[in-house]
């Protein structure tokens, strides 16, 4: 079964069919916004006095979507290494005789070692 599937622009100011979408930032905040032909003008218009006295910044490539939570400016692991180490780290704790169950789970203990017992290699 074949499925067309249309997506219609609507001006966010009138409720009449939109031309185009917009993007503006301002306070460290982006927006879209979605205007027609009428309207697109009329905001250009408003902004170009600031664009114009402004200065351009380049935008920094931003972390992954599932990384901006949780880690600040520092990017997480990438998912193949997180697998890995869940796969190794159950292996190393066992060739160093420590405890771990069937499933893999490590008591608490294995954190506690110096860094440089911790490493997996």
């Amino acid at each position: 079964m074949a499925q067309i599937k249309t997506i219609r622009l609507v001006d966010d100011l009138t409720g009449q069919p939109a031309d185009e979408t917009l993007e503006f930032g301002v306070d460290g905040k982006r927006y879209e916004i979605e205007l027609s032909a009428d309207n697109a003008p009329r905001l250009r218009n408003v902004l170009a006095e600031y664009v114009a006295a402004a200065r351009r910044k380049s935008v920094a490539a931003r972390p992954p979507q599932w990384c901006r939570a949780a880690c600040g400016r520092r990017p997480r692991a990438q998912p193949n290494n997180m697998i890995n180490k869940l796969v190794r780290t159950p292996q190393w704790a066992r060739a160093r005789g420590m405890k771990v169950s069937d499933r893999g789970r490590i008591p608490a203990g294995p954190g506690r070692l110096p860094r440089t017992q911790r490493r997996v290699s």
